[in-house]
């Protein structure tokens, strides 16, 4: 790899770091203005928006504590020695040494659609997933690029950081809920006394159209914090292999396989290098679809690890 391709590593891992603050502090204060807004339309709501938040709050932590085992379970993946795969373990210590990271646990899962994921809440709590299909259809450049890839998620906190974000989207959903009941069945009587203050009412209104947006808005920021993650974590990986070739190459054999991934859902689809549900594949196009996918577009991946 050349110097300037590793200056332009650096430059695009420094870039997504920003944008990614960027996203995060724009959610954060987003939570805070709903907060605001919200308790000032209702004087009385604080507590009731206290409780949402620290039930949001309690239901993340919980997630970020087992939601590695609930995945694994899900998808129906199987933990591994040494003596059982000894070429992948090696890979993958090798590749750690080089990432500066201890070597993750090693599941296998049995489906012949190539895909892979890392979970894990830290990098000395870290699992990562190759289906029998990954392993079969690459060769090892591309399975380093793969693994570098998912090292970098584990490396970067990506699911620390993602649980961060799922607390206050949870926070969000859980805040206008709990408004919108509020309002219409515990808030007549604040209703009325808002009709003789016009700023109160206008405030009272405004709040309503946030609350039935924020929701949406929450999923969007989200979204868009987990496309950014994936561009770090493949320039990340070019990084550890020296090769972005590999991965590049990787990324085209998987999102060329037809075959969908059968224990994938929505729920777990974002984790995976790429999405597994085939048949959303190739239905988002645009500006506007693309808001709403949790991985960047295949192409503009390659194109990125090809310009390095």
């Amino acid at each position: 790899m050349t110097e300037f391709a590793k200056v332009n590593i650096y430059n695009q891992i420094g870039a997504n770091k920003w944008k990614s603050f960027a996203f995060i502090f724009g959610f954060i204060i987003f939570v805070l203005f709903l907060g605001w807004l919200l308790g000032t339309a209702f004087n009385d709501a604080y507590s009731i928006l206290l409780i949402a938040a620290a039930f949001a709050l309690c239901s993340s932590v919980g997630s970020y504590y087992f939601s590695d085992k609930l995945v694994l379970g899900i998808s129906g993946a199987k933990e591994i020695v040494k003596s059982d795969n000894p070429d992948l373990y090696n890979l993958v210590d090798n590749l750690c040494i080089g990432a500066g990271l201890p070597p993750p646990k090693i599941y296998i899962i049995e489906d012949s659609a190539p895909n892979a994921f890392a979970t894990g809440r830290d990098p000395r709590h870290a699992v990562v997933a190759v289906t029998t299909g990954l392993l079969q259809k690459l060769d090892k450049p591309e399975l380093e690029g793969v693994i570098a890839h998912e090292l970098s998620h584990i490396g970067n906190y990506d699911i620390r950081l993602m649980t961060i974000v799922a607390v206050l989207a949870g926070t969000v959903v859980m805040m206008s809920d709990l408004f919108l009941r509020w309002s219409w069945w515990g808030g007549g009587r604040e209703r009325e006394e808002k009709e003789g203050n016009q700023l109160q009412l206008i405030i009272f209104i405004v709040a309503i159209i946030l609350v039935m947006l924020s929701p949406i808005i929450a999923q969007l920021i989200k979204m868009a914090i987990s496309r950014k993650r994936e561009f770090m974590a493949d320039a990340n990986g070019a990084l550890i292999t020296r090769y972005p070739e590999g991965l590049a190459r990787a990324l085209e054999k998987i999102s060329a396989d037809k075959e969908p991934l059968e224990v994938a859902n929505k729920a777990t689809a974002h984790l995976y290098i790429i999405n597994p549900l085939k048949e959303h594949e190739g239905t988002a196009r645009g500006w506007f679809a693309g808001l709403f996918m949790t991985h960047p577009p295949v192409e503009e991946r390659i194109k990125a690890l090809r310009a390095m």
